[in-house]
């Protein structure tokens, strides 16, 4: 399934499910400074809501809120799925998150990280997807197209 898409990509992604945003950081930089749109773009979103995880470890709530709205803005042009992942599950959890952090404001910033302790069901998770090969080319043409 993912034998097409680029190792550090893939590399990236299983960072960032492991919860290791920082290594997911470098990985997904690194791949993302040497892209070009509309990749270049695609690449970036996901590593905000990556930086956006790390933050929220870190009971940086502003960091966590900012880069989490960044990064999903950045993302839906290449929905229902782009390089392999389900982009529109990424987008809906990680919005639930945004619309979660929003509600609890900054003060509740503490308590929340402690539950997710316990209950990481509310964090985003990037998830691989087998798509049918000309659905695959369907999307990634109307993605050129919208100019991202």
């Amino acid at each position: 399934m993912t034998e097409n898409l680029r190792p550090e990509w893939v590399q990236g992604i299983a960072e960032f499910n492991a919860g290791e945003y920082y290594a997911c950081h470098d990985t997904l930089e690194a791949l993302w400074m040497d892209s070009i749109d509309p990749d270049k773009k695609f690449y970036q979103g996901v590593l905000q809501i990556a930086v956006a995880c790390y933050h929220l470890h870190n009971r940086n709530w502003r960091g966590a809120v900012t880069l989490l709205g960044e990064g999903i803005g950045r993302l839906p042009y290449y929905q229902p799925v782009y390089e392999g992942i389900d982009v529109a599950e990424l987008i809906r959890v990680s919005s639930n998150l945004l619309n979660i952090l929003q509600s609890i404001g900054i003060d509740g910033i503490g308590a929340f990280v402690d539950r997710l302790a316990d209950d990481s069901t509310l964090l985003p998770v990037v998830s691989f997807i087998v798509l049918d090969s000309d659905l695959a080319t369907d999307i990634d043409e109307d993605v050129q197209l919208e100019g991202c």
